[in-house]
């Protein structure tokens, strides 16, 4: 395995004073052998997103990060992520190359316009602050769901994207034909990168709802289709949710999760009426397509 930068974010909710918050962060960064952090002030709490540049896998810094958080039960990790043998504040020419993902989908960021290769969809990705460039082998995962999904239903109908990031998979879903999508994310900076993503990619935005909003709450409508990419303690959290916006014969399509977590996932969907119709992984990554019952 070669070396890597990684960075896993960290957010806490304002339970701990913020000077005192500022320290734990920046002292679990520094235990835990960060090359950079960035700390973010939140109306609520505040957001550290680490860096290291490691030749481990994600899996073992991410238990390291925890083992050191295991004091601080309120504060958790909000995403994870890794760049391939780029550096992470490089957005040069050369960074983010075109990639494959699944049989017909390639990410590519705006610069490289005009490099597509003939036969697949392109996904104008803009590497900023939100996650989900497509590089990430969860998004990966998800986007290789996707396709088998819309090849075994023959539609793609109406989708909504909880924890949408950068937006690459309502994009994505946009561009095999959904007839609306509702991203959704509860973070402010992310709703900014969809529509800037959207504009990249030239999708009717009259089919797009791009809100605020933490997991389903609050929401009401029914879906065909439900994207969630994020982390398995939200996505337990959502599971019960799930049933009640999905359609008569509607899927969902979950992913964020590492193998080692695949059993607790798979026991929380039977718990909740779910079955599996399809999984795939990536290295260390794993999603899962689920439907309810009939």
């Amino acid at each position: 395995m070669g070396v890597y930068w990684w960075y896993i974010t960290v957010l806490e909710p304002g339970d701990i004073p913020s000077r005192e918050c500022e320290e734990v962060l920046c002292s679990v960064a520094e235990m835990t052998g960060c090359v950079g952090s960035e700390l973010q002030e939140l109306p609520q709490g505040m957001r550290m997103r680490i860096y290291y540049r490691s030749d481990e896998p994600i899996n073992a810094l991410r238990d390291r990060l925890l083992e050191a958080l295991a004091h601080w039960p309120g504060i958790t990790i909000e995403d994870i992520g890794k760049i391939e043998n780029q550096p992470w504040q490089t957005q040069s020419e050369e960074a983010f190359p075109p990639l494959d993902v699944g049989e017909g989908f390639v990410v590519l960021a705006p610069w490289h316009r005009g490099k597509e290769p003939s036969g697949r969809t392109p996904l104008y990705i803009n590497p900023g602050s939100a996650f989900g460039t497509g590089y990430h082998e969860s998004t990966q995962t998800v986007l290789t769901l996707f396709e088998r999904h819309v090849k075994r239903a023959g539609y793609v109908g109406d989708v909504i994207d909880i924890g949408t990031g950068s937006g690459i998979l309502s994009i994505a879903a946009l561009k095999l034909g959904a007839s609306g999508v509702r991203a959704r994310d509860f973070d402010p900076v992310a709703i900014d990168e969809v529509v800037a993503n959207m504009r990249h990619n030239d999708v009717d935005t009259r089919l797009a709802a791009i809100e605020e909003g933490d997991l389903l709450s609050g929401v009401s409508d029914k879906f065909d289709l439900l994207f969630a990419n994020i982390l398995l303690e939200p996505l337990l959290r959502m599971l019960p949710d799930v049933p009640g916006v999905l359609k008569k014969g509607g899927a969902a399509i979950f992913s964020g999760m590492i193998l080692k977590e695949r059993g607790e996932f798979s026991d929380a969907l039977a718990a909740n009426g779910f079955s599996v119709i399809d999984e795939a992984e990536k290295e260390d990554w794993w999603g899962v397509t689920a439907q309810g019952k009939a």
